[in-house]
C-alpha cells in the first residue's frame, strides 16, 4: 500500500492532532481510522461520473507516534469500483496541503 507518514510524533504533539481529527472529521473508526472527505474539485474524470461513489476519502490512522495516510482514494459506498484508485497527483498535492495546513494550525513542527 502506498502511505504518506509523518513519523516522531511528541505525545503532546499527538493528542492535539487526535483532538483537531475528532472535531473536524468524527470520531476515529475502529479506535485510531479517520476519514479524510477529499475536495470535488480534486476528483478525476472517473470519480467525478460515479456520483453513487461520493463522497470520496483518504484513510488516515493516528497512532502514538505517527500519522499514516493511504494514498488510495476510497468511498464507503462500495467495495470494488473504477474510481477507487491511487491519489492522482492533483490529489496528493491536495492532501499534503490539507495535512500541512493541520499542523500550521496546530503548531506542530516536522
Amino acid at each position: 500500500m502506498k502511505q504518506y507518514v509523518i513519523d516522531e510524533l511528541r505525545p503532546a504533539d499527538q493528542e492535539k492532532i487526535k483532538e483537531y481529527l475528532d472535531a473536524h472529521f468524527g470520531p476515529a473508526d475502529m479506535g485510531a481510522i479517520y476519514w479524510i472527505p477529499i475536495e470535488a474539485s480534486v476528483y478525476n474524470d472517473t470519480q467525478t461520473c460515479h456520483a453513487s461513489c461520493h463522497p470520496l476519502y483518504f484513510a488516515l490512522e493516528l497512532s502514538e507516534a505517527a500519522l499514516t495516510i493511504e494514498l488510495l482514494v476510497r468511498t464507503k459506498n462500495k467495495i470494488r469500483c473504477d474510481c477507487i484508485c491511487y491519489a492522482t497527483e492533483d490529489q496528493f498535492l491536495w492532501l499534503l496541503r490539507v495535512v500541512d495546513a493541520i499542523f500550521e494550525r496546530l503548531e506542530i513542527k516536522t
